[in-house]
């Protein structure tokens, strides 16, 4: 029987309005649901029947669940600012476990630092993001040749990267998410030197 989102956690965000621009929103895996998109994090009042794009989302979120289970597994996004990270546990905060597998990828960091968050008592590894997208960067950070992929669907690739970065460990150092806030420099144009 097929994996619903209606037994994953993901059914409430969905209920609120949070998941946009699906790329996939599906089970992947036998008991195993997966989110590619954005999750809005605020939204705009809408005036009458208008409906308005978020005022602030995630981007570029890769995001697996297990039927039935409270939290994320696994968790990757891509955030405009560093200080995004507060906003999005203050609105996802009760989704994340201990244990659980959470990368950021930030505008706003020095390109050659790499950091371990916590939040309470669930830890992020925040990453720099250089040019590419941050599914390439997760990819490249796995050691996951898309040769190794290229012949699956989009459920088969995303339950392939899922089982790799549910191994992943790293030791970086462990800072403070007020430290992370001093050490991050001004926000980048990410449409910048992008031809037009």
């Amino acid at each position: 029987m097929t994996l619903t989102i209606e037994k994953t956690l993901f059914t409430r965000l969905d209920a609120e309005g949070r998941l946009t621009h699906p790329i996939i929103k599906e089970e992947i895996s036998p008991g195993r649901f997966g989110f590619r998109g954005e999750i809005a994090l605020k939204f705009q009042a809408s005036m009458a029947d208008e409906k308005r794009p978020p005022e602030l989302s995630i981007w570029q979120v890769f995001a697996t669940a297990r039927e039935g289970e409270p939290a994320f597994e696994l968790f990757m996004c891509y955030l405009l600012s560093f200080e995004y990270l507060q906003t999005t546990i203050e609105v996802l905060g009760d989704l994340f476990k201990p244990g659980g597998k959470y990368f950021i990828y930030s505008n706003n960091q020095d390109l050659l630092m790499k950091y371990r968050i916590p939040m309470g008592d669930v830890t992020f590894y925040c990453l720099p993001i250089g040019e590419a997208t941050a599914y390439n960067e997760f990819l490249e950070l796995l050691d996951i040749d898309k040769n190794d992929i290229k012949k699956l669907n989009t459920a088969g690739k995303m339950d392939y990267i899922t089982k790799k970065a549910l191994e992943f460990d790293a030791d970086w150092d462990v800072i403070s998410f007020e430290e992370g806030i001093k050490r991050m420099g001004p926000v980048r144009n990410p449409n910048e030197n992008r031809p037009v």
